[in-house]
């Protein structure tokens, strides 16, 4: 903002507008990129749907990041071990996303993002070590050591994955939101996706569904600023945000600032309320971003941006350390208790890797197993290859 630093204006998130809502500021948006906030920054915590949290719960999201970040961290070290093979695609500056919009959820709610997963799936409640091991290929994982880093899942916990396709998700999003209101269940569908997956064929398609037959589900651009490692100017087409790609198909839209949790909780609220009681889909875009390349395999990660860049956002704009200092500011938690709990995070985390480790490898025999639920389940359909349909 004029006449101020990014840290002043970013101090906290606390500071408030004196208008109405957000303000465009004059210089274009995500430019080659730009750190500068792209909308004035207001006070969300005094929302009807932040004013109810405990200071239990305020801790709670602050426990739910560090823990992310810490199994993220010594995941990569694993990665660099050889404790692990293909992709590892890290959630490290974007804990705030997934932490603040499945708070929201309720018991017929559901989520299904991209391959970049990890934050969701702990943020869902997956333990580390189910995950840890799935990381590692271990037959004690999540997904017995077939899916590896991009296909955590948790069907337990309405959590659907975890796809490596590119939008792949999109449409599988719609139908979890179809499957609801087709049950005449109160609940929504949280579709994720990042900025990359945007002009995608399949993502357009989904929301002209979900606009025309109102689906309940709300898909929201994790936007880290990086489509891999081509940035949003010279990859999307755009007026002055993503999400109002929206309008095209007669479906809300907001933009959120995904450094403060007060905010992403508010605007997912309303989002989330439209889809269960209006079933009308909306597109949120919540700008993020990530302090580590596309995956551990990007060589190029400080090439397309400076590291003076990605310093200025681990400086002024780490969604962890800004809600660690507005809970201080508040008097829910101390210097020292937060250190407590970083390091309860790390002790965690290695019993995770220790587990994982230690786990039995997935059997050779089991190799075929899990392809097929028909085959697994030996019906009919299965043991002859023929599928009846309305019988």
């Amino acid at each position: 903002m004029p006449g101020r630093s990014a840290e002043e204006s970013f101090r906290f998130g606390l500071a408030r507008s004196r208008r109405a809502g957000y303000s465009r500021l004059d210089s274009q948006f995500m430019q080659d990129p730009s750190a500068d906030p792209p909308f004035a920054v207001m006070d969300f915590s005094s929302s009807p749907v932040n004013r109810s949290l405990s200071a239990e719960d305020k801790i709670g999201f602050y426990r739910s990041m560090v823990r992310i970040r810490r199994f993220e961290h010594l995941a990569l070290g694993q990665y660099q071990k050889d404790k692990m093979g293909g992709f590892l695609h890290l959630y490290i500056g974007q804990e705030s996303v997934a932490v603040g919009t499945v708070s929201l959820m309720g018991a017929h709610d559901h989520t299904i993002t991209a391959y970049r997963d990890h934050g969701h799936a702990l943020a869902v409640g997956m333990g580390m070590d189910e995950c840890m091991a799935e990381l590692f290929g271990k037959a004690s994982g999540c997904s017995k050591g077939k899916g590896g880093s991009m296909h955590f899942f948790a069907p337990d916990k309405n959590f659907w994955g975890g796809h490596g396709i590119v939008a792949g998700q999109t449409p599988l999003g719609l139908g979890l939101g179809y499957g609801l209101k087709y049950k005449g269940l109160p609940g929504c569908a949280l579709c994720f996706l990042g900025d990359g997956a945007i002009n995608q064929g399949a993502f357009h398609e989904s929301l002209n569904l979900a606009s025309l037959f109102e689906i309940p589900v709300v898909y929201i651009i994790e936007n880290n600023g990086y489509s891999m490692g081509t940035s949003q100017l010279r990859s999307s087409a755009y007026r002055d945000c993503l999400a109002q790609r929206a309008e095209a198909y007669n479906m809300a839209w907001d933009l959120i600032n995904g450094e403060d949790l007060y905010e992403i909780r508010a605007k997912a609220h309303i989002a989330m309320e439209r889809a269960r009681k209006e079933h009308r889909p909306s597109l949120l875009e919540i700008q993020t971003y990530r302090y580590y390349g596309h995956s551990v395999a990007d060589a190029n990660a400080d090439k397309y941006r400076t590291p003076d860049e990605i310093e200025r956002y681990k400086t002024y704009h780490d969604p962890i350390r800004l809600w660690e200092r507005r809970l201080i500011e508040e008097g829910l938690l101390t210097t020292e208790e937060a250190k407590a709990i970083e390091k309860e995070a790390t002790k965690e985390t290695a019993a995770a890797i220790k587990f994982a480790d230690n786990a039995p490898a997935p059997k050779i025999e089991d190799v075929l197993h899990d392809v097929y639920w028909e085959v697994d389940e030996d019906t009919e359909s299965g043991n002859t290859g023929r599928h009846f349909f309305n019988d």
